[in-house]
């Protein structure tokens, strides 16, 4: 029997695994999962000296037995490999055996490394965005702090502009307040000066505006005012000029320097512009009347001119208070007429301004 091989034919199962052992004189064979017709036949047989086979003891342990795959030929033959092929076999799966440990601590060893550079990287990303973070809320905390100290200073001001507000408006109410009072003092002051009587004239008179010198009010005002005022030395043109200003048909017109017209006047002839046709006395006089629709002027003095300006204005706010267009209270109306009687009476005594 050759030692490398064995052919064995099995009548009913074909090719079957055989398991190879060896020992100090002795072959044995391991059958696995052998058919029944091999398993009965199975025996030691010697090594081939005449020796006594030998127990097993103290040699090393049989080889394991390695499974051979059968290659069939036919439905009833097999052939297995030679043992040579048996130990490389075994070898082979031994040397993968030990790659493997190598090749997982390896790839644990690969892991590793990996997780830790993942960490590594994960840990500066990390790193980036709280810096970045903090960066943020930093430029937050910064914004918000500008915009707390413009948020006060505009408190403050508000605040300051507040109370001025007020300091101010309590200052026009004392104003007021103080002008107010100032104007009823005044008031009880004229109340206590100026003729009651007067004042009830004017009152009825106001209620009925006429020009009628009958009417008590203008009766006194022409006795008191109007009268003394327009009473000049030329009588004759006095009473004309005084006419012609309760008519309102008086003109009054500045003198130019080339006309010197030559006009009588009650035996007194003016041939220049030097004597005044009123009082008759020398002056320098830059105006002349004019009566209705007469074409005769009359060269007056500044004083003279004076005097009848006083008396027209008195005339013309009359008319306006008949007319209606004064909107004013009793009061004021009447502190008007005596402001324009006062006029009248300064003018009389000779009190004007110098451009008249």
């Amino acid at each position: 029997m050759d030692s490398s091989e064995e052919h064995a034919r099995c009548p009913a199962r074909g090719t079957c695994p055989v398991f190879l052992a060896m020992s100090a004189g002795t072959v044995r064979y391991a059958p696995l999962g052998l058919c029944p017709a091999f398993e009965g036949s199975l025996r030691e047989e010697p090594w081939g000296t005449d020796s006594p086979p030998q127990p097993d003891q103290g040699l090393p342990p049989p080889l394991a037995a390695v499974p051979v795959p059968w290659k069939s030929t036919d439905p009833c033959q097999g052939h297995r490999e030679s043992p040579g092929a048996l130990v490389e076999t075994s070898a082979g799966e031994e040397a993968q055996g030990q790659e493997g440990p190598a090749a997982t601590q390896l790839d644990v060893l690969r892991l590793r490394s990996s997780s830790m550079e993942i960490r590594e990287k994960g840990s500066e990303f990390l790193k980036e965005e709280l810096h970045r973070a903090q960066k943020e809320l930093k430029l937050k905390d910064e914004e918000c702090e500008r915009l707390s100290k413009v948020r006060e200073q505009l408190e403050q001001e508000l605040e300051e502009l507040t109370a001025s507000l007020f300091e101010e408006a309590h200052k026009m109410v004392r104003e007021a307040n103080m002008k107010q009072a100032a104007s009823e003092k005044q008031l009880k002051e004229a109340w206590g000066k100026v003729d009651t009587i007067l004042f009830a004239e004017f009152q009825a008179w106001r209620e009925a505006p006429t020009l009628d010198k009958t009417c008590p009010f203008l009766e006194r005002v022409h006795r008191e005012d109007v009268g003394p005022c327009l009473d000049f030395t030329m009588q004759e043109l006095s009473t004309l000029v005084r006419a012609a200003v309760e008519d309102n048909t008086l003109t009054i017109e500045p003198v130019a320097s080339q006309t010197l017209p030559a006009v009588k006047v009650a035996e007194v002839e003016c041939s220049s512009t030097n004597t005044c046709a009123l009082s008759g006395l020398t002056r320098t006089c830059r105006h002349r009347i004019r009566l209705g629709d007469s074409e005769s002027h009359y060269y007056i003095s500044p004083s003279s001119r004076a005097r009848i300006t006083a008396v027209c204005n008195f005339f013309t706010y009359i008319r306006y208070i008949q007319q209606g267009l004064v909107r004013q209270d009793a009061e004021p109306m009447f502190w008007e007429i005596m402001r324009l009687r006062k006029e009248m009476s300064l003018a009389k005594l000779g009190f004007f301004p110098q451009e008249a």
